[in-house]
């Protein structure tokens, strides 16, 4: 009986040292538990409709949008008018799209579309779909760290260097997938490697010195 309450104690408090080590199941690697993800959202405003079409505020606010949505890099914007058979929304949202082109989006990225609304002249919505980098609660997982003897890294490893690069990068979409690069340029290509095949130095001459510095900054 005295050996088998000390097996039994033993294996009591193994399951307990078990149990407050406990963080679910590993990551796969230490880096792998948090990684850099996008949220969709929506770029959207709202113009009312006025016989004399649209305003000069609405016109400032168009062009503000055709400027996010360049750079945000999207696809389209939808430009929805309410349902109904009102003349002059349906106006209103033609000069809408003319006025984005007169901006420099390209017609073949608008989208004129119909949307339920409860009356006739309701606004017109222009806008487009955006993605957000999704910062992590770091607060949160610090708040379940608990003692470990597994030798596995906290709920928490990572979640701050994930959190500081989703606020930082610019454009989330470069998350999904990088930018489009430019076309490299052939004919200066080919010009370095005609000096290079010459024998002449294709590297840029060195800045002179001036009063034995590099460099000078300007006043």
């Amino acid at each position: 009986m005295i050996r088998f309450a000390a097996v039994a104690a033993v294996s009591a408090l193994l399951s307990a040292c078990a149990a407050t080590g406990s963080t679910g199941a590993p990551p796969l690697t230490s880096t792998s538990r948090y990684v850099l993800q996008v949220e969709p959202g929506v770029d959207r405003i709202a113009l009312a409709v006025h016989a004399d079409g649209l305003s000069t505020t609405q016109q400032a606010a168009l062009a503000d949008l055709a400027v996010r949505f360049a750079q945000a890099r999207a696809d389209i914007i939808r430009i929805e008018t309410p349902t109904g058979d009102d003349p002059v929304a349906h106006q209103v949202a033609w000069n809408t799209r003319d006025a984005l082109i007169a901006r420099g989006v390209p017609a073949e990225r608008l989208r004129v579309v119909s949307y339920e609304a409860p009356a006739a002249r309701a606004p017109i919505l222009a806008g487009f779909e955006t993605v957000q980098a999704f910062i992590p609660n770091c607060a949160a997982a610090q708040s379940v760290m608990r003692s470990s003897f597994s030798n596995q890294p906290s709920s928490a490893f990572g979640c701050a260097v994930t959190a500081n690069l989703a606020a930082q990068i610019a454009n989330p979409r470069d998350i999904v997938a990088p930018a489009d690069l430019a076309p490299s340029d052939m004919g200066r290509r080919g010009k370095v490697f005609d000096t290079y095949r010459g024998g002449v130095k294709t590297s840029a001459p060195q800045e002179p010195l001036i009063d034995g510095e590099i460099s000078k900054a300007v006043d």
